[in-house]
């Protein structure tokens, strides 16, 4: 990983609290930039050894795994992401089922070749219909991803980011507070794959 891009990765994934979500804090304090909160900043082997539960969860943390390695190797470089939905919650137990995909919000700069508005404009004509369309990134990936294009105005990043956190931040059917977990876009997936097949051996 890029030492410009390295991110602190002292924050723990919680166990789950009320309603078998991820608590949104962790103790009184929640003030300033360390206060355990969400997002919850983890690796990828940490995802993968915290929810990697099923075969079905199993599945979707390959097709994540492989839609960002998709998204590096189109150029961007630069970012990380938010990661909600059942996938990070208990939806076994409360729901009864395993979670179909995993949400993703890329929080990212464009790649280096494509910052100007003509090449970015050029880059979604690219790849519209795939990686930067959210029915084909479900279907190959199961991934229900939507980005935050850190290159646009500061006060539409702002605007974006207190959207898609606070969407994201609330449970859709109880309207129910709950956390996130943030991963770097340059992480430890080869590791975290390993770690992966070492618990799928054990199925």
């Amino acid at each position: 990983m890029p030492a410009e891009y390295a991110v602190d990765y002292h924050h723990a994934i919680p166990p789950f609290g009320l309603g078998s979500v991820l608590p949104p804090f962790m103790d009184d304090d929640v003030v300033g930039q360390f206060a355990l909160r969400s997002p919850y900043r983890a690796t990828m082997t940490e995802l993968v050894q915290r929810f990697a539960t099923s075969p079905e969860r199993a599945a979707i943390l390959r097709g994540f795994t492989q839609y960002r390695k998709e998204l590096r190797r189109v150029g961007f470089s630069e970012g990380f992401q938010w990661i909600d939905g059942s996938f990070v919650e208990a939806c076994e137990l409360v729901k009864g089922r395993p979670p179909a995909d995993i949400d993703i919000v890329s929080v990212v700069r464009r790649p280096e070749d494509h910052a100007d508005e003509t090449a970015w404009q050029a880059f979604i004509n690219a790849h519209g219909d795939t990686l930067l369309d959210q029915a084909h990134c479900k279907k190959v990936y199961s991934c229900d991803a939507y980005f935050i294009d850190l290159d646009i105005a500061p006060q539409l990043v702002s605007e974006q980011s207190a959207y898609w956190f606070g969407l994201f931040s609330h449970q859709r059917d109880t309207f129910r507070w709950k956390g996130l977990v943030q991963v770097d876009l340059h992480c430890d997936d080869g590791a975290a794959m390993d770690v992966l097949m070492g618990i799928e051996a054990t199925w």
